[in-house]
C-alpha cells in the first residue's frame, strides 16, 4: 500500500503537484496559478461548511439580542455605581 501511496506522489509531482498545473507552470512561474487553485478550493469548502450550519430563528434572534441588551445595561449600571463608590471611599482616604 506504501508503494502505491509513494508512486502517486511521484506522479503528481512530476504533473505538477497534483494540482492541475501543466509541468511547466509548476515551479516559480506557477505560484499564481497554484495560489488561484488554493483559494477556490477554500472557497468550495466554505460554501460547503456553510450549507451545514444551522441558522436561528428571528424569534430566537431577537430573544438573544434582548438577553445581551439588558445584560450590557445592567453592566454599565452596576459598573457606574462601585465606580462611584470607589471614587468617594479613595478620596476620602486620600484627604487623611
Amino acid at each position: 500500500m506504501a508503494v502505491a501511496e509513494a508512486r502517486t506522489m511521484e506522479k503528481d509531482d512530476e504533473q505538477g503537484g497534483g494540482s492541475g498545473i501543466p509541468p511547466w507552470l509548476s515551479g516559480p512561474l506557477g505560484w499564481g496559478p497554484r495560489k488561484l487553485a488554493e483559494l477556490r478550493t477554500f472557497f468550495n469548502e466554505v460554501r460547503s461548511e456553510l450549507k451545514k450550519v444551522t441558522w436561528p430563528g428571528r424569534q430566537e434572534v431577537q430573544a438573544t439580542t434582548l438577553v445581551v441588551i439588558l445584560t450590557t445595561v445592567f453592566f454599565g449600571f452596576y459598573l457606574y455605581g462601585l465606580d462611584l463608590v470607589l471614587s468617594q471611599v479613595f478620596t476620602r482616604v486620600l484627604r487623611r
